[in-house]
C-alpha cells in the first residue's frame, strides 16, 4: 500500500493541479476530451480568502481537441469544497467570469466555459457520483436544434457543468474518470490520519499518468508545509462547524420563541374574542335595561 496526501484538502489539491501534466490528465477525464494544453488563469478571488468561505477555486484556459480533430480554447471554472456551502458562492464566482473582459475574444465573443464542481458533500437525493449537466438548444416544440450550432454567441451566454460528489466515490472503477477520481475516494482514508489515503499502487502500475499522480501526492504527503496547511484547514473547518452549530442552535431557539409568541398571540386573540363577546352581551343587557326603564317611565292609559 502507498500513502498519499488527501487531495480533498485545498493545499494538497493546489499542489496537485499546479502540475500541468496532472491537470491535463484530470481535466481530460472530466471533459471526456483530449486536453492538449492547459494554463492556470489569474482571477479576482484569492484562494487564501476563499479558504475562509470553504470554497477553493482554480480557473484554467484549456486547449481541447474534439473528435473531428478541431482545436479550440475553452475556460474551465473549477471549484472545490470539502464542506457543505451555499450555491450562491458558486454563482458569484461564475458571475466574475461572465463579466471579465479577459475572457472575451478579439471577435467580441466570450470563451466557451465549463463549470466543474468537486463537492465534499452530496446533493439532495442524487445517487450518481458524477453528473453532467449539458446544454441543449431546442425550438418551441422541444425539438433539439443542431443547424448552425455551436455558435459563439450562444456559447458566450450559456455553459455546461460537471458535478462530482466525492462521498459517492466508493472504489468502483468502470471507466477512465473513475480511475482518475479514485485518488479522491475518502473510503481510502488512513484510519489514524485523515490527512492521508492508502492506495494500492499496483492497481495503477500499467498507467503512466496515474503513476505520476500518485507520486505527486506521495511527495505532498512528505512536504512539511503541505502538512502544516492541512492542519490549518482542519482548524478552519472546526471553526466553521462551530459557527454552523451555534447558528443552528440560534435558529432552533428562535423557532421555539416564535412558537411561544404565536401561542401567546393566539391566547390574546381568544381573550379579545371573549372580551368582545362579553361587551356584546353587556350591550344587549344595557339595551334591554334601557327598554325596561322606558316602559316603566311610560304613563298608564286611563280607561275611557
Amino acid at each position: 500500500m502507498m500513502t498519499i496526501a488527501n487531495p480533498i484538502y485545498d493545499t494538497v489539491f493546489k499542489y496537485l493541479m499546479e502540475d500541468t501534466r496532472i491537470a491535463r490528465t484530470i481535466l481530460s477525464a472530466l471533459l471526456k476530451k483530449d486536453v492538449i494544453d492547459v494554463k492556470i488563469r489569474p482571477h479576482e478571488y484569492s484562494n487564501t480568502e476563499n479558504a475562509t468561505l470553504s470554497v477553493f477555486r482554480i480557473d484554467f484556459g484549456a486547449t481541447i481537441r474534439d473528435n473531428e480533430g478541431n482545436e479550440k480554447l475553452i475556460l474551465i471554472e473549477l471549484q472545490k469544497t470539502w464542506i457543505e456551502t451555499e450555491a450562491l458562492r458558486f454563482r458569484q464566482y461564475l458571475g466574475v467570469q461572465y463579466s471579465s473582459r479577459n475572457n472575451i475574444t478579439e471577435e467580441g465573443f466570450a470563451l466557451p466555459m465549463v463549470a466543474v464542481y468537486l463537492l465534499g458533500h452530496c446533493v439532495g437525493d442524487i445517487k450518481e457520483p458524477v453528473l453532467y449537466v449539458n446544454r441543449q438548444a431546442c425550438n418551441y416544440d422541444g425539438q433539439i436544434v443542431t443547424q448552425g450550432l455551436p455558435d459563439p454567441f450562444v456559447d458566450s451566454l450559456t455553459h455546461d457543468s460537471i458535478i462530482v460528489q466525492i462521498p459517492l466515490l466508493h472504489g468502483q472503477i468502470n471507466n477512465r474518470l473513475d480511475k482518475v477520481l479514485s485518488v479522491f475516494d475518502q473510503s481510502r482514508r488512513d484510519n489514524n490520519d485523515a490527512h492521508m489515503l492508502k492506495i494500492d499502487a499496483d492497481a495503477y502500475a500499467d498507467d503512466a499518468e496515474m503513476d505520476h499522480i500518485l507520486h505527486r501526492l506521495s511527495a505532498a504527503a512528505g512536504d512539511a508545509q503541505v502538512r502544516r496547511n492541512m492542519n490549518i484547514e482542519d482548524e478552519i473547518f472546526s471553526v466553521l462547524k462551530k459557527k454552523e452549530s451555534q447558528l443552528m442552535q440560534a435558529l432552533h431557539d428562535l423557532a421555539i420563541q416564535q412558537e411561544q409568541l404565536d401561542q401567546k398571540q393566539q391566547q390574546i386573540g381568544q381573550q379579545e374574542a371573549k372580551l368582545s363577546q362579553q361587551q356584546e352581551q353587556i350591550g344587549q343587557q344595557e339595551a334591554k335595561l334601557s327598554q325596561q326603564q322606558e316602559q316603566i317611565g311610560q304613563p298608564s292609559r286611563k280607561p275611557s
